[in-house]
């Protein structure tokens, strides 16, 4: 989520799904202390495949107070709709959005063929996520990760999500000091969690490894390959109603966040998909007055 707004990334509980993966067994709060804690996991990890490449990323660290801190102060958000896209779709955003539009058009229309997805909801996305990739975040990926592993309240799911970082790092996308975020471990331009990373990031510029850092290419077509992972059906609407909306609550099941993804989806495609749906209504009510007509 965009750093400009981190309460809300704490409210709305991350832009991306969390991913299940094989428990991991290694002891939370561990009667040893947190080094301890490290060293089981390391183990427990070369055992699953990781190198020493991936695992060497754990030498050295410390529990992150600021991370337990941040994951204690999520609370229910409480934002209209309205208030919320409101403010999120300033002026300003939509209009770098519709210059990022034309800027990789070429790219973004690449994406589409291969994905399905059009261009005007991976630029929505991103310029909610990150402002476009300026507020990524500074916080250690694999420290945050590690943190919450360590805490009890959700071992296993960062646990999972700490191997998934120490993956990246070891089939050579980023090494482990570019690897930064927000608190709960999400990555690049578009905020993508480590099992999301390994299971949906893409070499879209061909550069030999994944980038949501810094390839404006990967990032997009990456998040373009998520909502195509999960579920999305090509040349479909996106807003509430239609088959696409539920795809997008995959990436945040918070239906306000959702709902101004797609409104400002819409807003950067020219209302297209909004009249389209009020084509469709009234197509139906004439075709229903036809119907009682005949009658």
């Amino acid at each position: 989520m965009s750093k400009v707004n981190v309460t809300i990334a704490a409210a709305l509980a991350g832009a991306v799904l969390f991913v299940a993966a094989p428990a991991f067994a290694a002891q939370c709060n561990h009667k040893g202390g947190f080094n301890s804690f490290i060293a089981d996991f390391k183990k427990e990890a070369a055992s699953k495949g990781i190198s020493k490449k991936g695992l060497a990323a754990l030498d050295g660290l410390s529990v992150d107070d600021k991370v337990l801190a941040a994951d204690r102060r999520q609370h229910v958000f409480k934002q209209s709709f309205e208030q919320f896209s409101g403010r999120m779709i300033s002026r300003d955003r939509l209009t770098k959005g519709a210059k990022m539009l034309q800027q990789h058009a070429a790219t973004l229309k690449r994406i589409e063929q291969q994905y399905g997805v059009p261009g005007p909801v991976v630029i929505a996305i991103w310029g909610l996520e990150t402002d476009y990739g300026i507020n990524q975040g500074k916080m250690s990926v694999v420290r945050s990760v590690a943190t919450l592993a360590y805490d009890c309240r959700r071992t296993d799911k960062f646990q999972a999500e700490l191997a998934d970082a120490l993956r990246i790092i070891d089939r050579g996308d980023m090494a482990s000091a570019d690897m930064k975020g927000d608190w709960a471990g999400e990555i690049g331009q578009t905020q993508f969690l480590p099992s999301s990373y390994v299971k949906y990031a893409v070499d879209f510029d061909r550069k030999g490894r994944r980038d949501l850092v810094r390839s404006v290419p990967d990032v997009l077509a990456s998040t373009a390959n998520y909502l195509k992972g999960h579920g999305w059906q090509r040349g479909q609407g996106w807003g509430p109603g239609k088959p696409n909306f539920s795809v997008i609550q995959e990436w945040n099941k918070a239906e306000v966040y959702a709902k101004t993804i797609a409104l400002f989806a819409d807003k950067l495609d020219g209302g297209r998909s909004v009249k389209g749906a009020e084509k469709e209504l009234e197509n139906k009510k004439t075709g229903q007055k036809d119907k009682r007509a005949q009658r």
